[in-house]
């Protein structure tokens, strides 16, 4: 199964919060009050964010966190390289492939093509989509296009 972390989930929670306030500084306390998450929690994915540059810190009586850049210059594809690493679904669609087969696999490319389609669908989704700020862009798969049927829901924890 494909699944993201849970604390990468709750760090998209955090910035998508974020990028409902643009430009503004808000305090780990702030953030974990509005997202419903432990101050704990919020800290820790606050600086594994803030040390890949995804979100930018102040110190002081006017500090706080706030994105490194705007919201529709954050893809998808970037937030989960930042807390998971590169997407790789099997280890010869990783950079550092060390498959002892790779070289006689038959599968591998086909591997490979799908890894790159998750790639590509993921930098084409940026944190004000994921946010519910921006209307979904378009996904095309061959000669259909489809616009996801799931509402925009609000920012907060889930299960």
């Amino acid at each position: 199964m494909l699944r993201i972390s849970k604390l990468t989930d709750y760090a998209t929670v955090i910035l998508a919060q974020l990028a409902a306030e643009p430009g503004q500084r808000l305090t780990a306390g702030r953030l974990a009050a509005r997202t419903r998450l432990s101050a704990a929690t919020v800290s820790k994915l606050l600086k594994q964010m803030h040390r890949q540059g995804l979100v930018e810190s102040t110190r002081g009586l006017h500090g706080g966190y706030r994105l490194a850049r705007p919201a529709g210059e954050i893809s998808a594809a970037q937030i989960l390289d930042a807390l998971e690493g590169p997407v790789a679904l099997t280890e010869c669609a990783s950079s550092a492939s060390h498959c002892c087969i790779e070289k006689t696999c038959a599968v591998g490319r086909s591997w490979q093509r799908v890894n790159l389609a998750i790639r590509r669908a993921l930098t084409g989704i940026s944190l004000l989509e994921l946010a519910g700020l921006a209307a979904p862009t378009a996904l095309t798969w061959g000669d259909q296009t489809r616009l996801p049927a799931a509402p925009a829901r609000a920012a907060g924890p889930h299960p």
